[in-house]
């Protein structure tokens, strides 16, 4: 990353507040949905590299279900947000009500995909909404695709517009702690913020820490 973009570790707590408020936000609209108590949190926002990126993931050849939208409006970029299939299975599960959904089998319900969508479109635009609020700058995801594949395959194709720039992601841990009848379980997903590079000024300048 060239030095004019260069994010420092202010930066990244400012993410990280900004997260946490879009997290409460998600997590309320959750609760709504399941009918039962959700607490989502961000623990940690971090700068890594590609790499590194694909290890938290549990390695590029991981099997992971992932939401990709590109994000439009006075900022632009991709934003990918992506969960272990299991863990994916249990929210959808929920939602849909059928304990036999499986996002592996070769026959996948509509109503599944449309689900794990519809969590996708609450968890990123719950993001962007608190990260629009802050900034005053007018934020619009795009409508989520979801794909079931090598966290390597859904992501790349995300990585060739920022390589030429960059080869480090902003990475926005993500924790859902779900309370209910089988008592407390929580899930880890990941928040890649791909940025697109003029935009690394925009958002930072908006937030007072450039």
């Amino acid at each position: 990353m060239n030095s004019d973009n260069k994010i420092t570790d202010m930066h990244l707590d400012v993410l990280k507040e900004v997260g946490n408020i879009g997290a409460a936000h998600a997590a309320t609209s959750l609760s709504q949905l399941l009918n039962r108590k959700i607490d989502m949190h961000v623990p940690n926002v971090k700068l890594v590299s590609f790499d590194e990126m694909f290890d938290l993931a549990g390695g590029a050849e991981t099997i992971v279900a992932g939401i990709f939208l590109r994000i439009e409006g006075d900022l632009s970029g991709s934003m990918f947000f992506v969960l272990p299939v299991e863990s994916a299975n249990h929210f959808i599960r929920r939602l849909i009500e059928d304990e036999t959904f499986d996002f592996a089998s070769p026959n996948l319900l509509e109503i599944g995909v449309s689900a794990m969508q519809e969590l996708g479109n609450i968890l990123s635009g719950s993001y962007l909404s608190a990260l629009s609020d802050f900034t005053g700058l007018k934020i619009y995801p795009t409508v989520p695709s979801l794909s079931v594949d090598m966290v390597g395959a859904i992501v790349s194709f995300g990585l060739i517009e920022i390589s030429h720039y960059s080869d480090e992601v902003i990475v926005i841990d993500t924790q859902i702690r779900e309370e209910g009848e089988e008592g407390i379980s929580s899930v880890n997903g990941h928040f890649f913020l791909l940025p697109d590079p003029p935009s690394y000024v925009t958002i930072f300048r908006s937030l007072g820490v450039m």
